[in-house]
């Protein structure tokens, strides 16, 4: 699986095409709203917009924006993203426009569609709605411990469309290669404070009290065995596993005290 990922990375850039949509609607000036990414080679069309509507148009037209995203995606899907993608361009209204196409390399279109979304489009803000706090792990994972609600940041980071979001996600950056191929090194990952419920077989954040700095923290899947005697599940033994069989796992004995979970990982978000 490693080395399939490996020789993704290593694949040569794809040539691809790019466009904006543009706003224009009754007094709120031009506003860009999205970005459309072809690729020609697969006729698909990728497609990112923003989804704090209320902020940029009326009631009504906010309804009508919101199902934009899943128009064009279906419409691509049926007819073919370049047919969709002309059809934009010939139809343009005095409310909604698109941007003249430029050429862009692309190794992962998903990846370049996020990137150019992020570099054109001002997205305003919405917290634990379209947006979540991104920490550094000391901050992160210290203070939700102590399950303290003051921490503050200056860095909010949009989540995918299709993420359901609360109070108890954060966003924050692993390194290192032990979870990988599901978790690369320099990843930005969502995780979910206060773990409840079974924990065997998550992934979890955990904090070794016994190191400094981003050291004390690790990703690993929590696995647990049982036995079930007289009184009920016993629990036998506590295992964090790595998923790269090149790093080690361990359980957890006579050092159960110096490892703390903090969170349960959710996904990655970049």
């Amino acid at each position: 699986m490693l080395a399939r990922v490996l020789s993704f990375r290593d694949a040569a850039p794809k040539e691809g095409e790019y466009s904006l949509i543009v706003s224009a609607l009754p007094g709120r000036g031009e506003q860009t709203i999205g970005v459309l990414l072809l690729d020609a080679s697969s006729d698909t069309l990728h497609v990112r917009l923003r989804r704090d509507w209320e902020r940029l148009a009326s009631e009504e037209d906010a309804e009508v924006l919101a199902e934009l995203e899943d128009d064009l995606l279906l419409q691509a899907r049926d007819e073919g993203g370049k047919s969709v993608l002309d059809r934009l361009e010939q139809e343009t209204s005095n409310s909604l426009r698109v941007t003249d196409r430029e050429a862009v390399k692309v190794k992962d279109f998903d990846k370049t569609l996020n990137d150019l979304y992020r570099r054109h489009v001002p997205a305003q803000v919405l917290q634990f709605r379209t947006h979540l706090p991104c920490y550094p792990l000391a901050v992160a994972a210290g203070p939700f411990l102590t399950n303290r609600e003051d921490i503050q940041t200056d860095e909010w980071l949009e989540a995918p469309p299709d993420l359901k979001l609360d109070e108890g996600m954060f966003i924050a950056r692993i390194q290192g290669h032990s979870m990988e191929p599901r978790i690369p090194d320099g990843s930005l990952c969502v995780f979910r404070k206060n773990v409840v419920g079974s924990r065997n077989g998550r992934l979890v954040l955990v904090r070794n009290s016994e190191l400094a700095d981003d050291n004390q923290y690790t990703v690993k899947r929590y696995k647990s065995e049982k036995r079930e005697d007289a009184d009920g599940f016993q629990q036998t033994r506590i295992r964090l596993e790595s998923l790269n069989p090149a790093y080690p796992s361990w359980d957890l004995d006579e050092d159960a005290d110096k490892y703390e979970v903090v969170a349960e990982f959710v996904r990655v978000l970049e």
